[in-house]
């Protein structure tokens, strides 16, 4: 579930990065560290770093995004070379180094080909997501999640206590986007918010013709396209969906744009 930052403050996006799909993501989002991070907001991280180290043969649960990454760095099967993969996934995470030993080990375990990863120890992710070239961040921490939208960087909040909803289809990726503020610009719901649906809708109906502007997610939304594009529409394990509060006539202008 995306965060609501305030859209006016976005800066521009960047000119999608040619390569892999990049999705960074922290570790409480990939594993269940819950008990860990109760630990943690108790007492100090040197608690936390010592039950990390005691518990370090003990493999993780798998958390409320390993159902995501694990059906998303299952495009690479069949990749012959580094080079053709399609998919790479990035720990990026607050936690220690001495945590980030006990994180790949569970990645080895479930057999999930993660090589790189930021240990930050505290410090801000979000400045690492642009080096990264991240099109994706994914986070149990709102604060973090916030910033990284406020850089510019697609960003989504996942909670650990949700259902794991994606297991019930475990060969196909489902996204749900919204539209204006996420995949377009806010250019249309500044319109709605300063003057009402009725201005709104007669805009749009005007400029129905003229694609909307990208959004945060738009660069995110391409590179899963190119994903989407080695497939027949008919076998694609991708599906995209765009859930928005527009009704006809206002639809005309998004299906244009996209």
């Amino acid at each position: 579930k995306p965060a609501a930052p305030s859209t006016a403050a976005m800066p521009p996006q960047a000119t999608p990065l040619p390569g892999p799909l990049v999705v960074a993501l922290s570790s409480r989002a990939l594993f269940d560290f819950e008990d860990e991070n109760r630990v943690f907001e108790a007492s100090d991280d040197r608690a936390y770093m010592q039950l990390q180290l005691a518990r370090l043969e003990a493999p993780a649960r798998a958390g409320v995004a390993f159902s995501l990454v694990n059906k998303l760095l299952a495009f690479n099967d069949a990749a012959a070379t580094q080079a053709e993969r399609q998919v790479e996934v990035v720990i990026l995470s607050r936690n220690d180094p001495v945590s980030g030993m006990r994180v790949f080990r569970s990645c080895q375990h479930y057999g999930l080909p993660i090589e790189r990863g930021v240990f930050t120890r505290g410090g801000d992710p979000w400045r690492y997501l642009r080096p990264l070239g991240a099109h994706l961040f994914l986070s149990a921490n709102e604060a973090d999640v916030r910033q990284a939208l406020a850089s510019g960087v697609p960003a989504a909040r996942v909670y650990p206590s949700s259902a794991r909803a994606s297991d019930a289809h475990p060969f196909e990726v489902r996204i749900a986007f919204d539209g204006d503020a996420v995949l377009f610009s806010d250019e249309a719901e500044r319109v709605f918010k300063r003057d009402g649906l009725d201005a709104f809708t007669s805009a749009e109906v005007g400029a129905a013709r003229e694609p909307l502007s990208g959004g945060p997610f738009k660069n995110f939304l391409a590179a899963l396209h190119r994903i989407q594009s080695d497939f027949p529409p008919e076998r694609a394990p991708i599906r995209t969906a765009i859930v928005t509060a527009r009704s006809a006539p206002a639809h005309e202008r998004v299906v244009r744009t996209l």
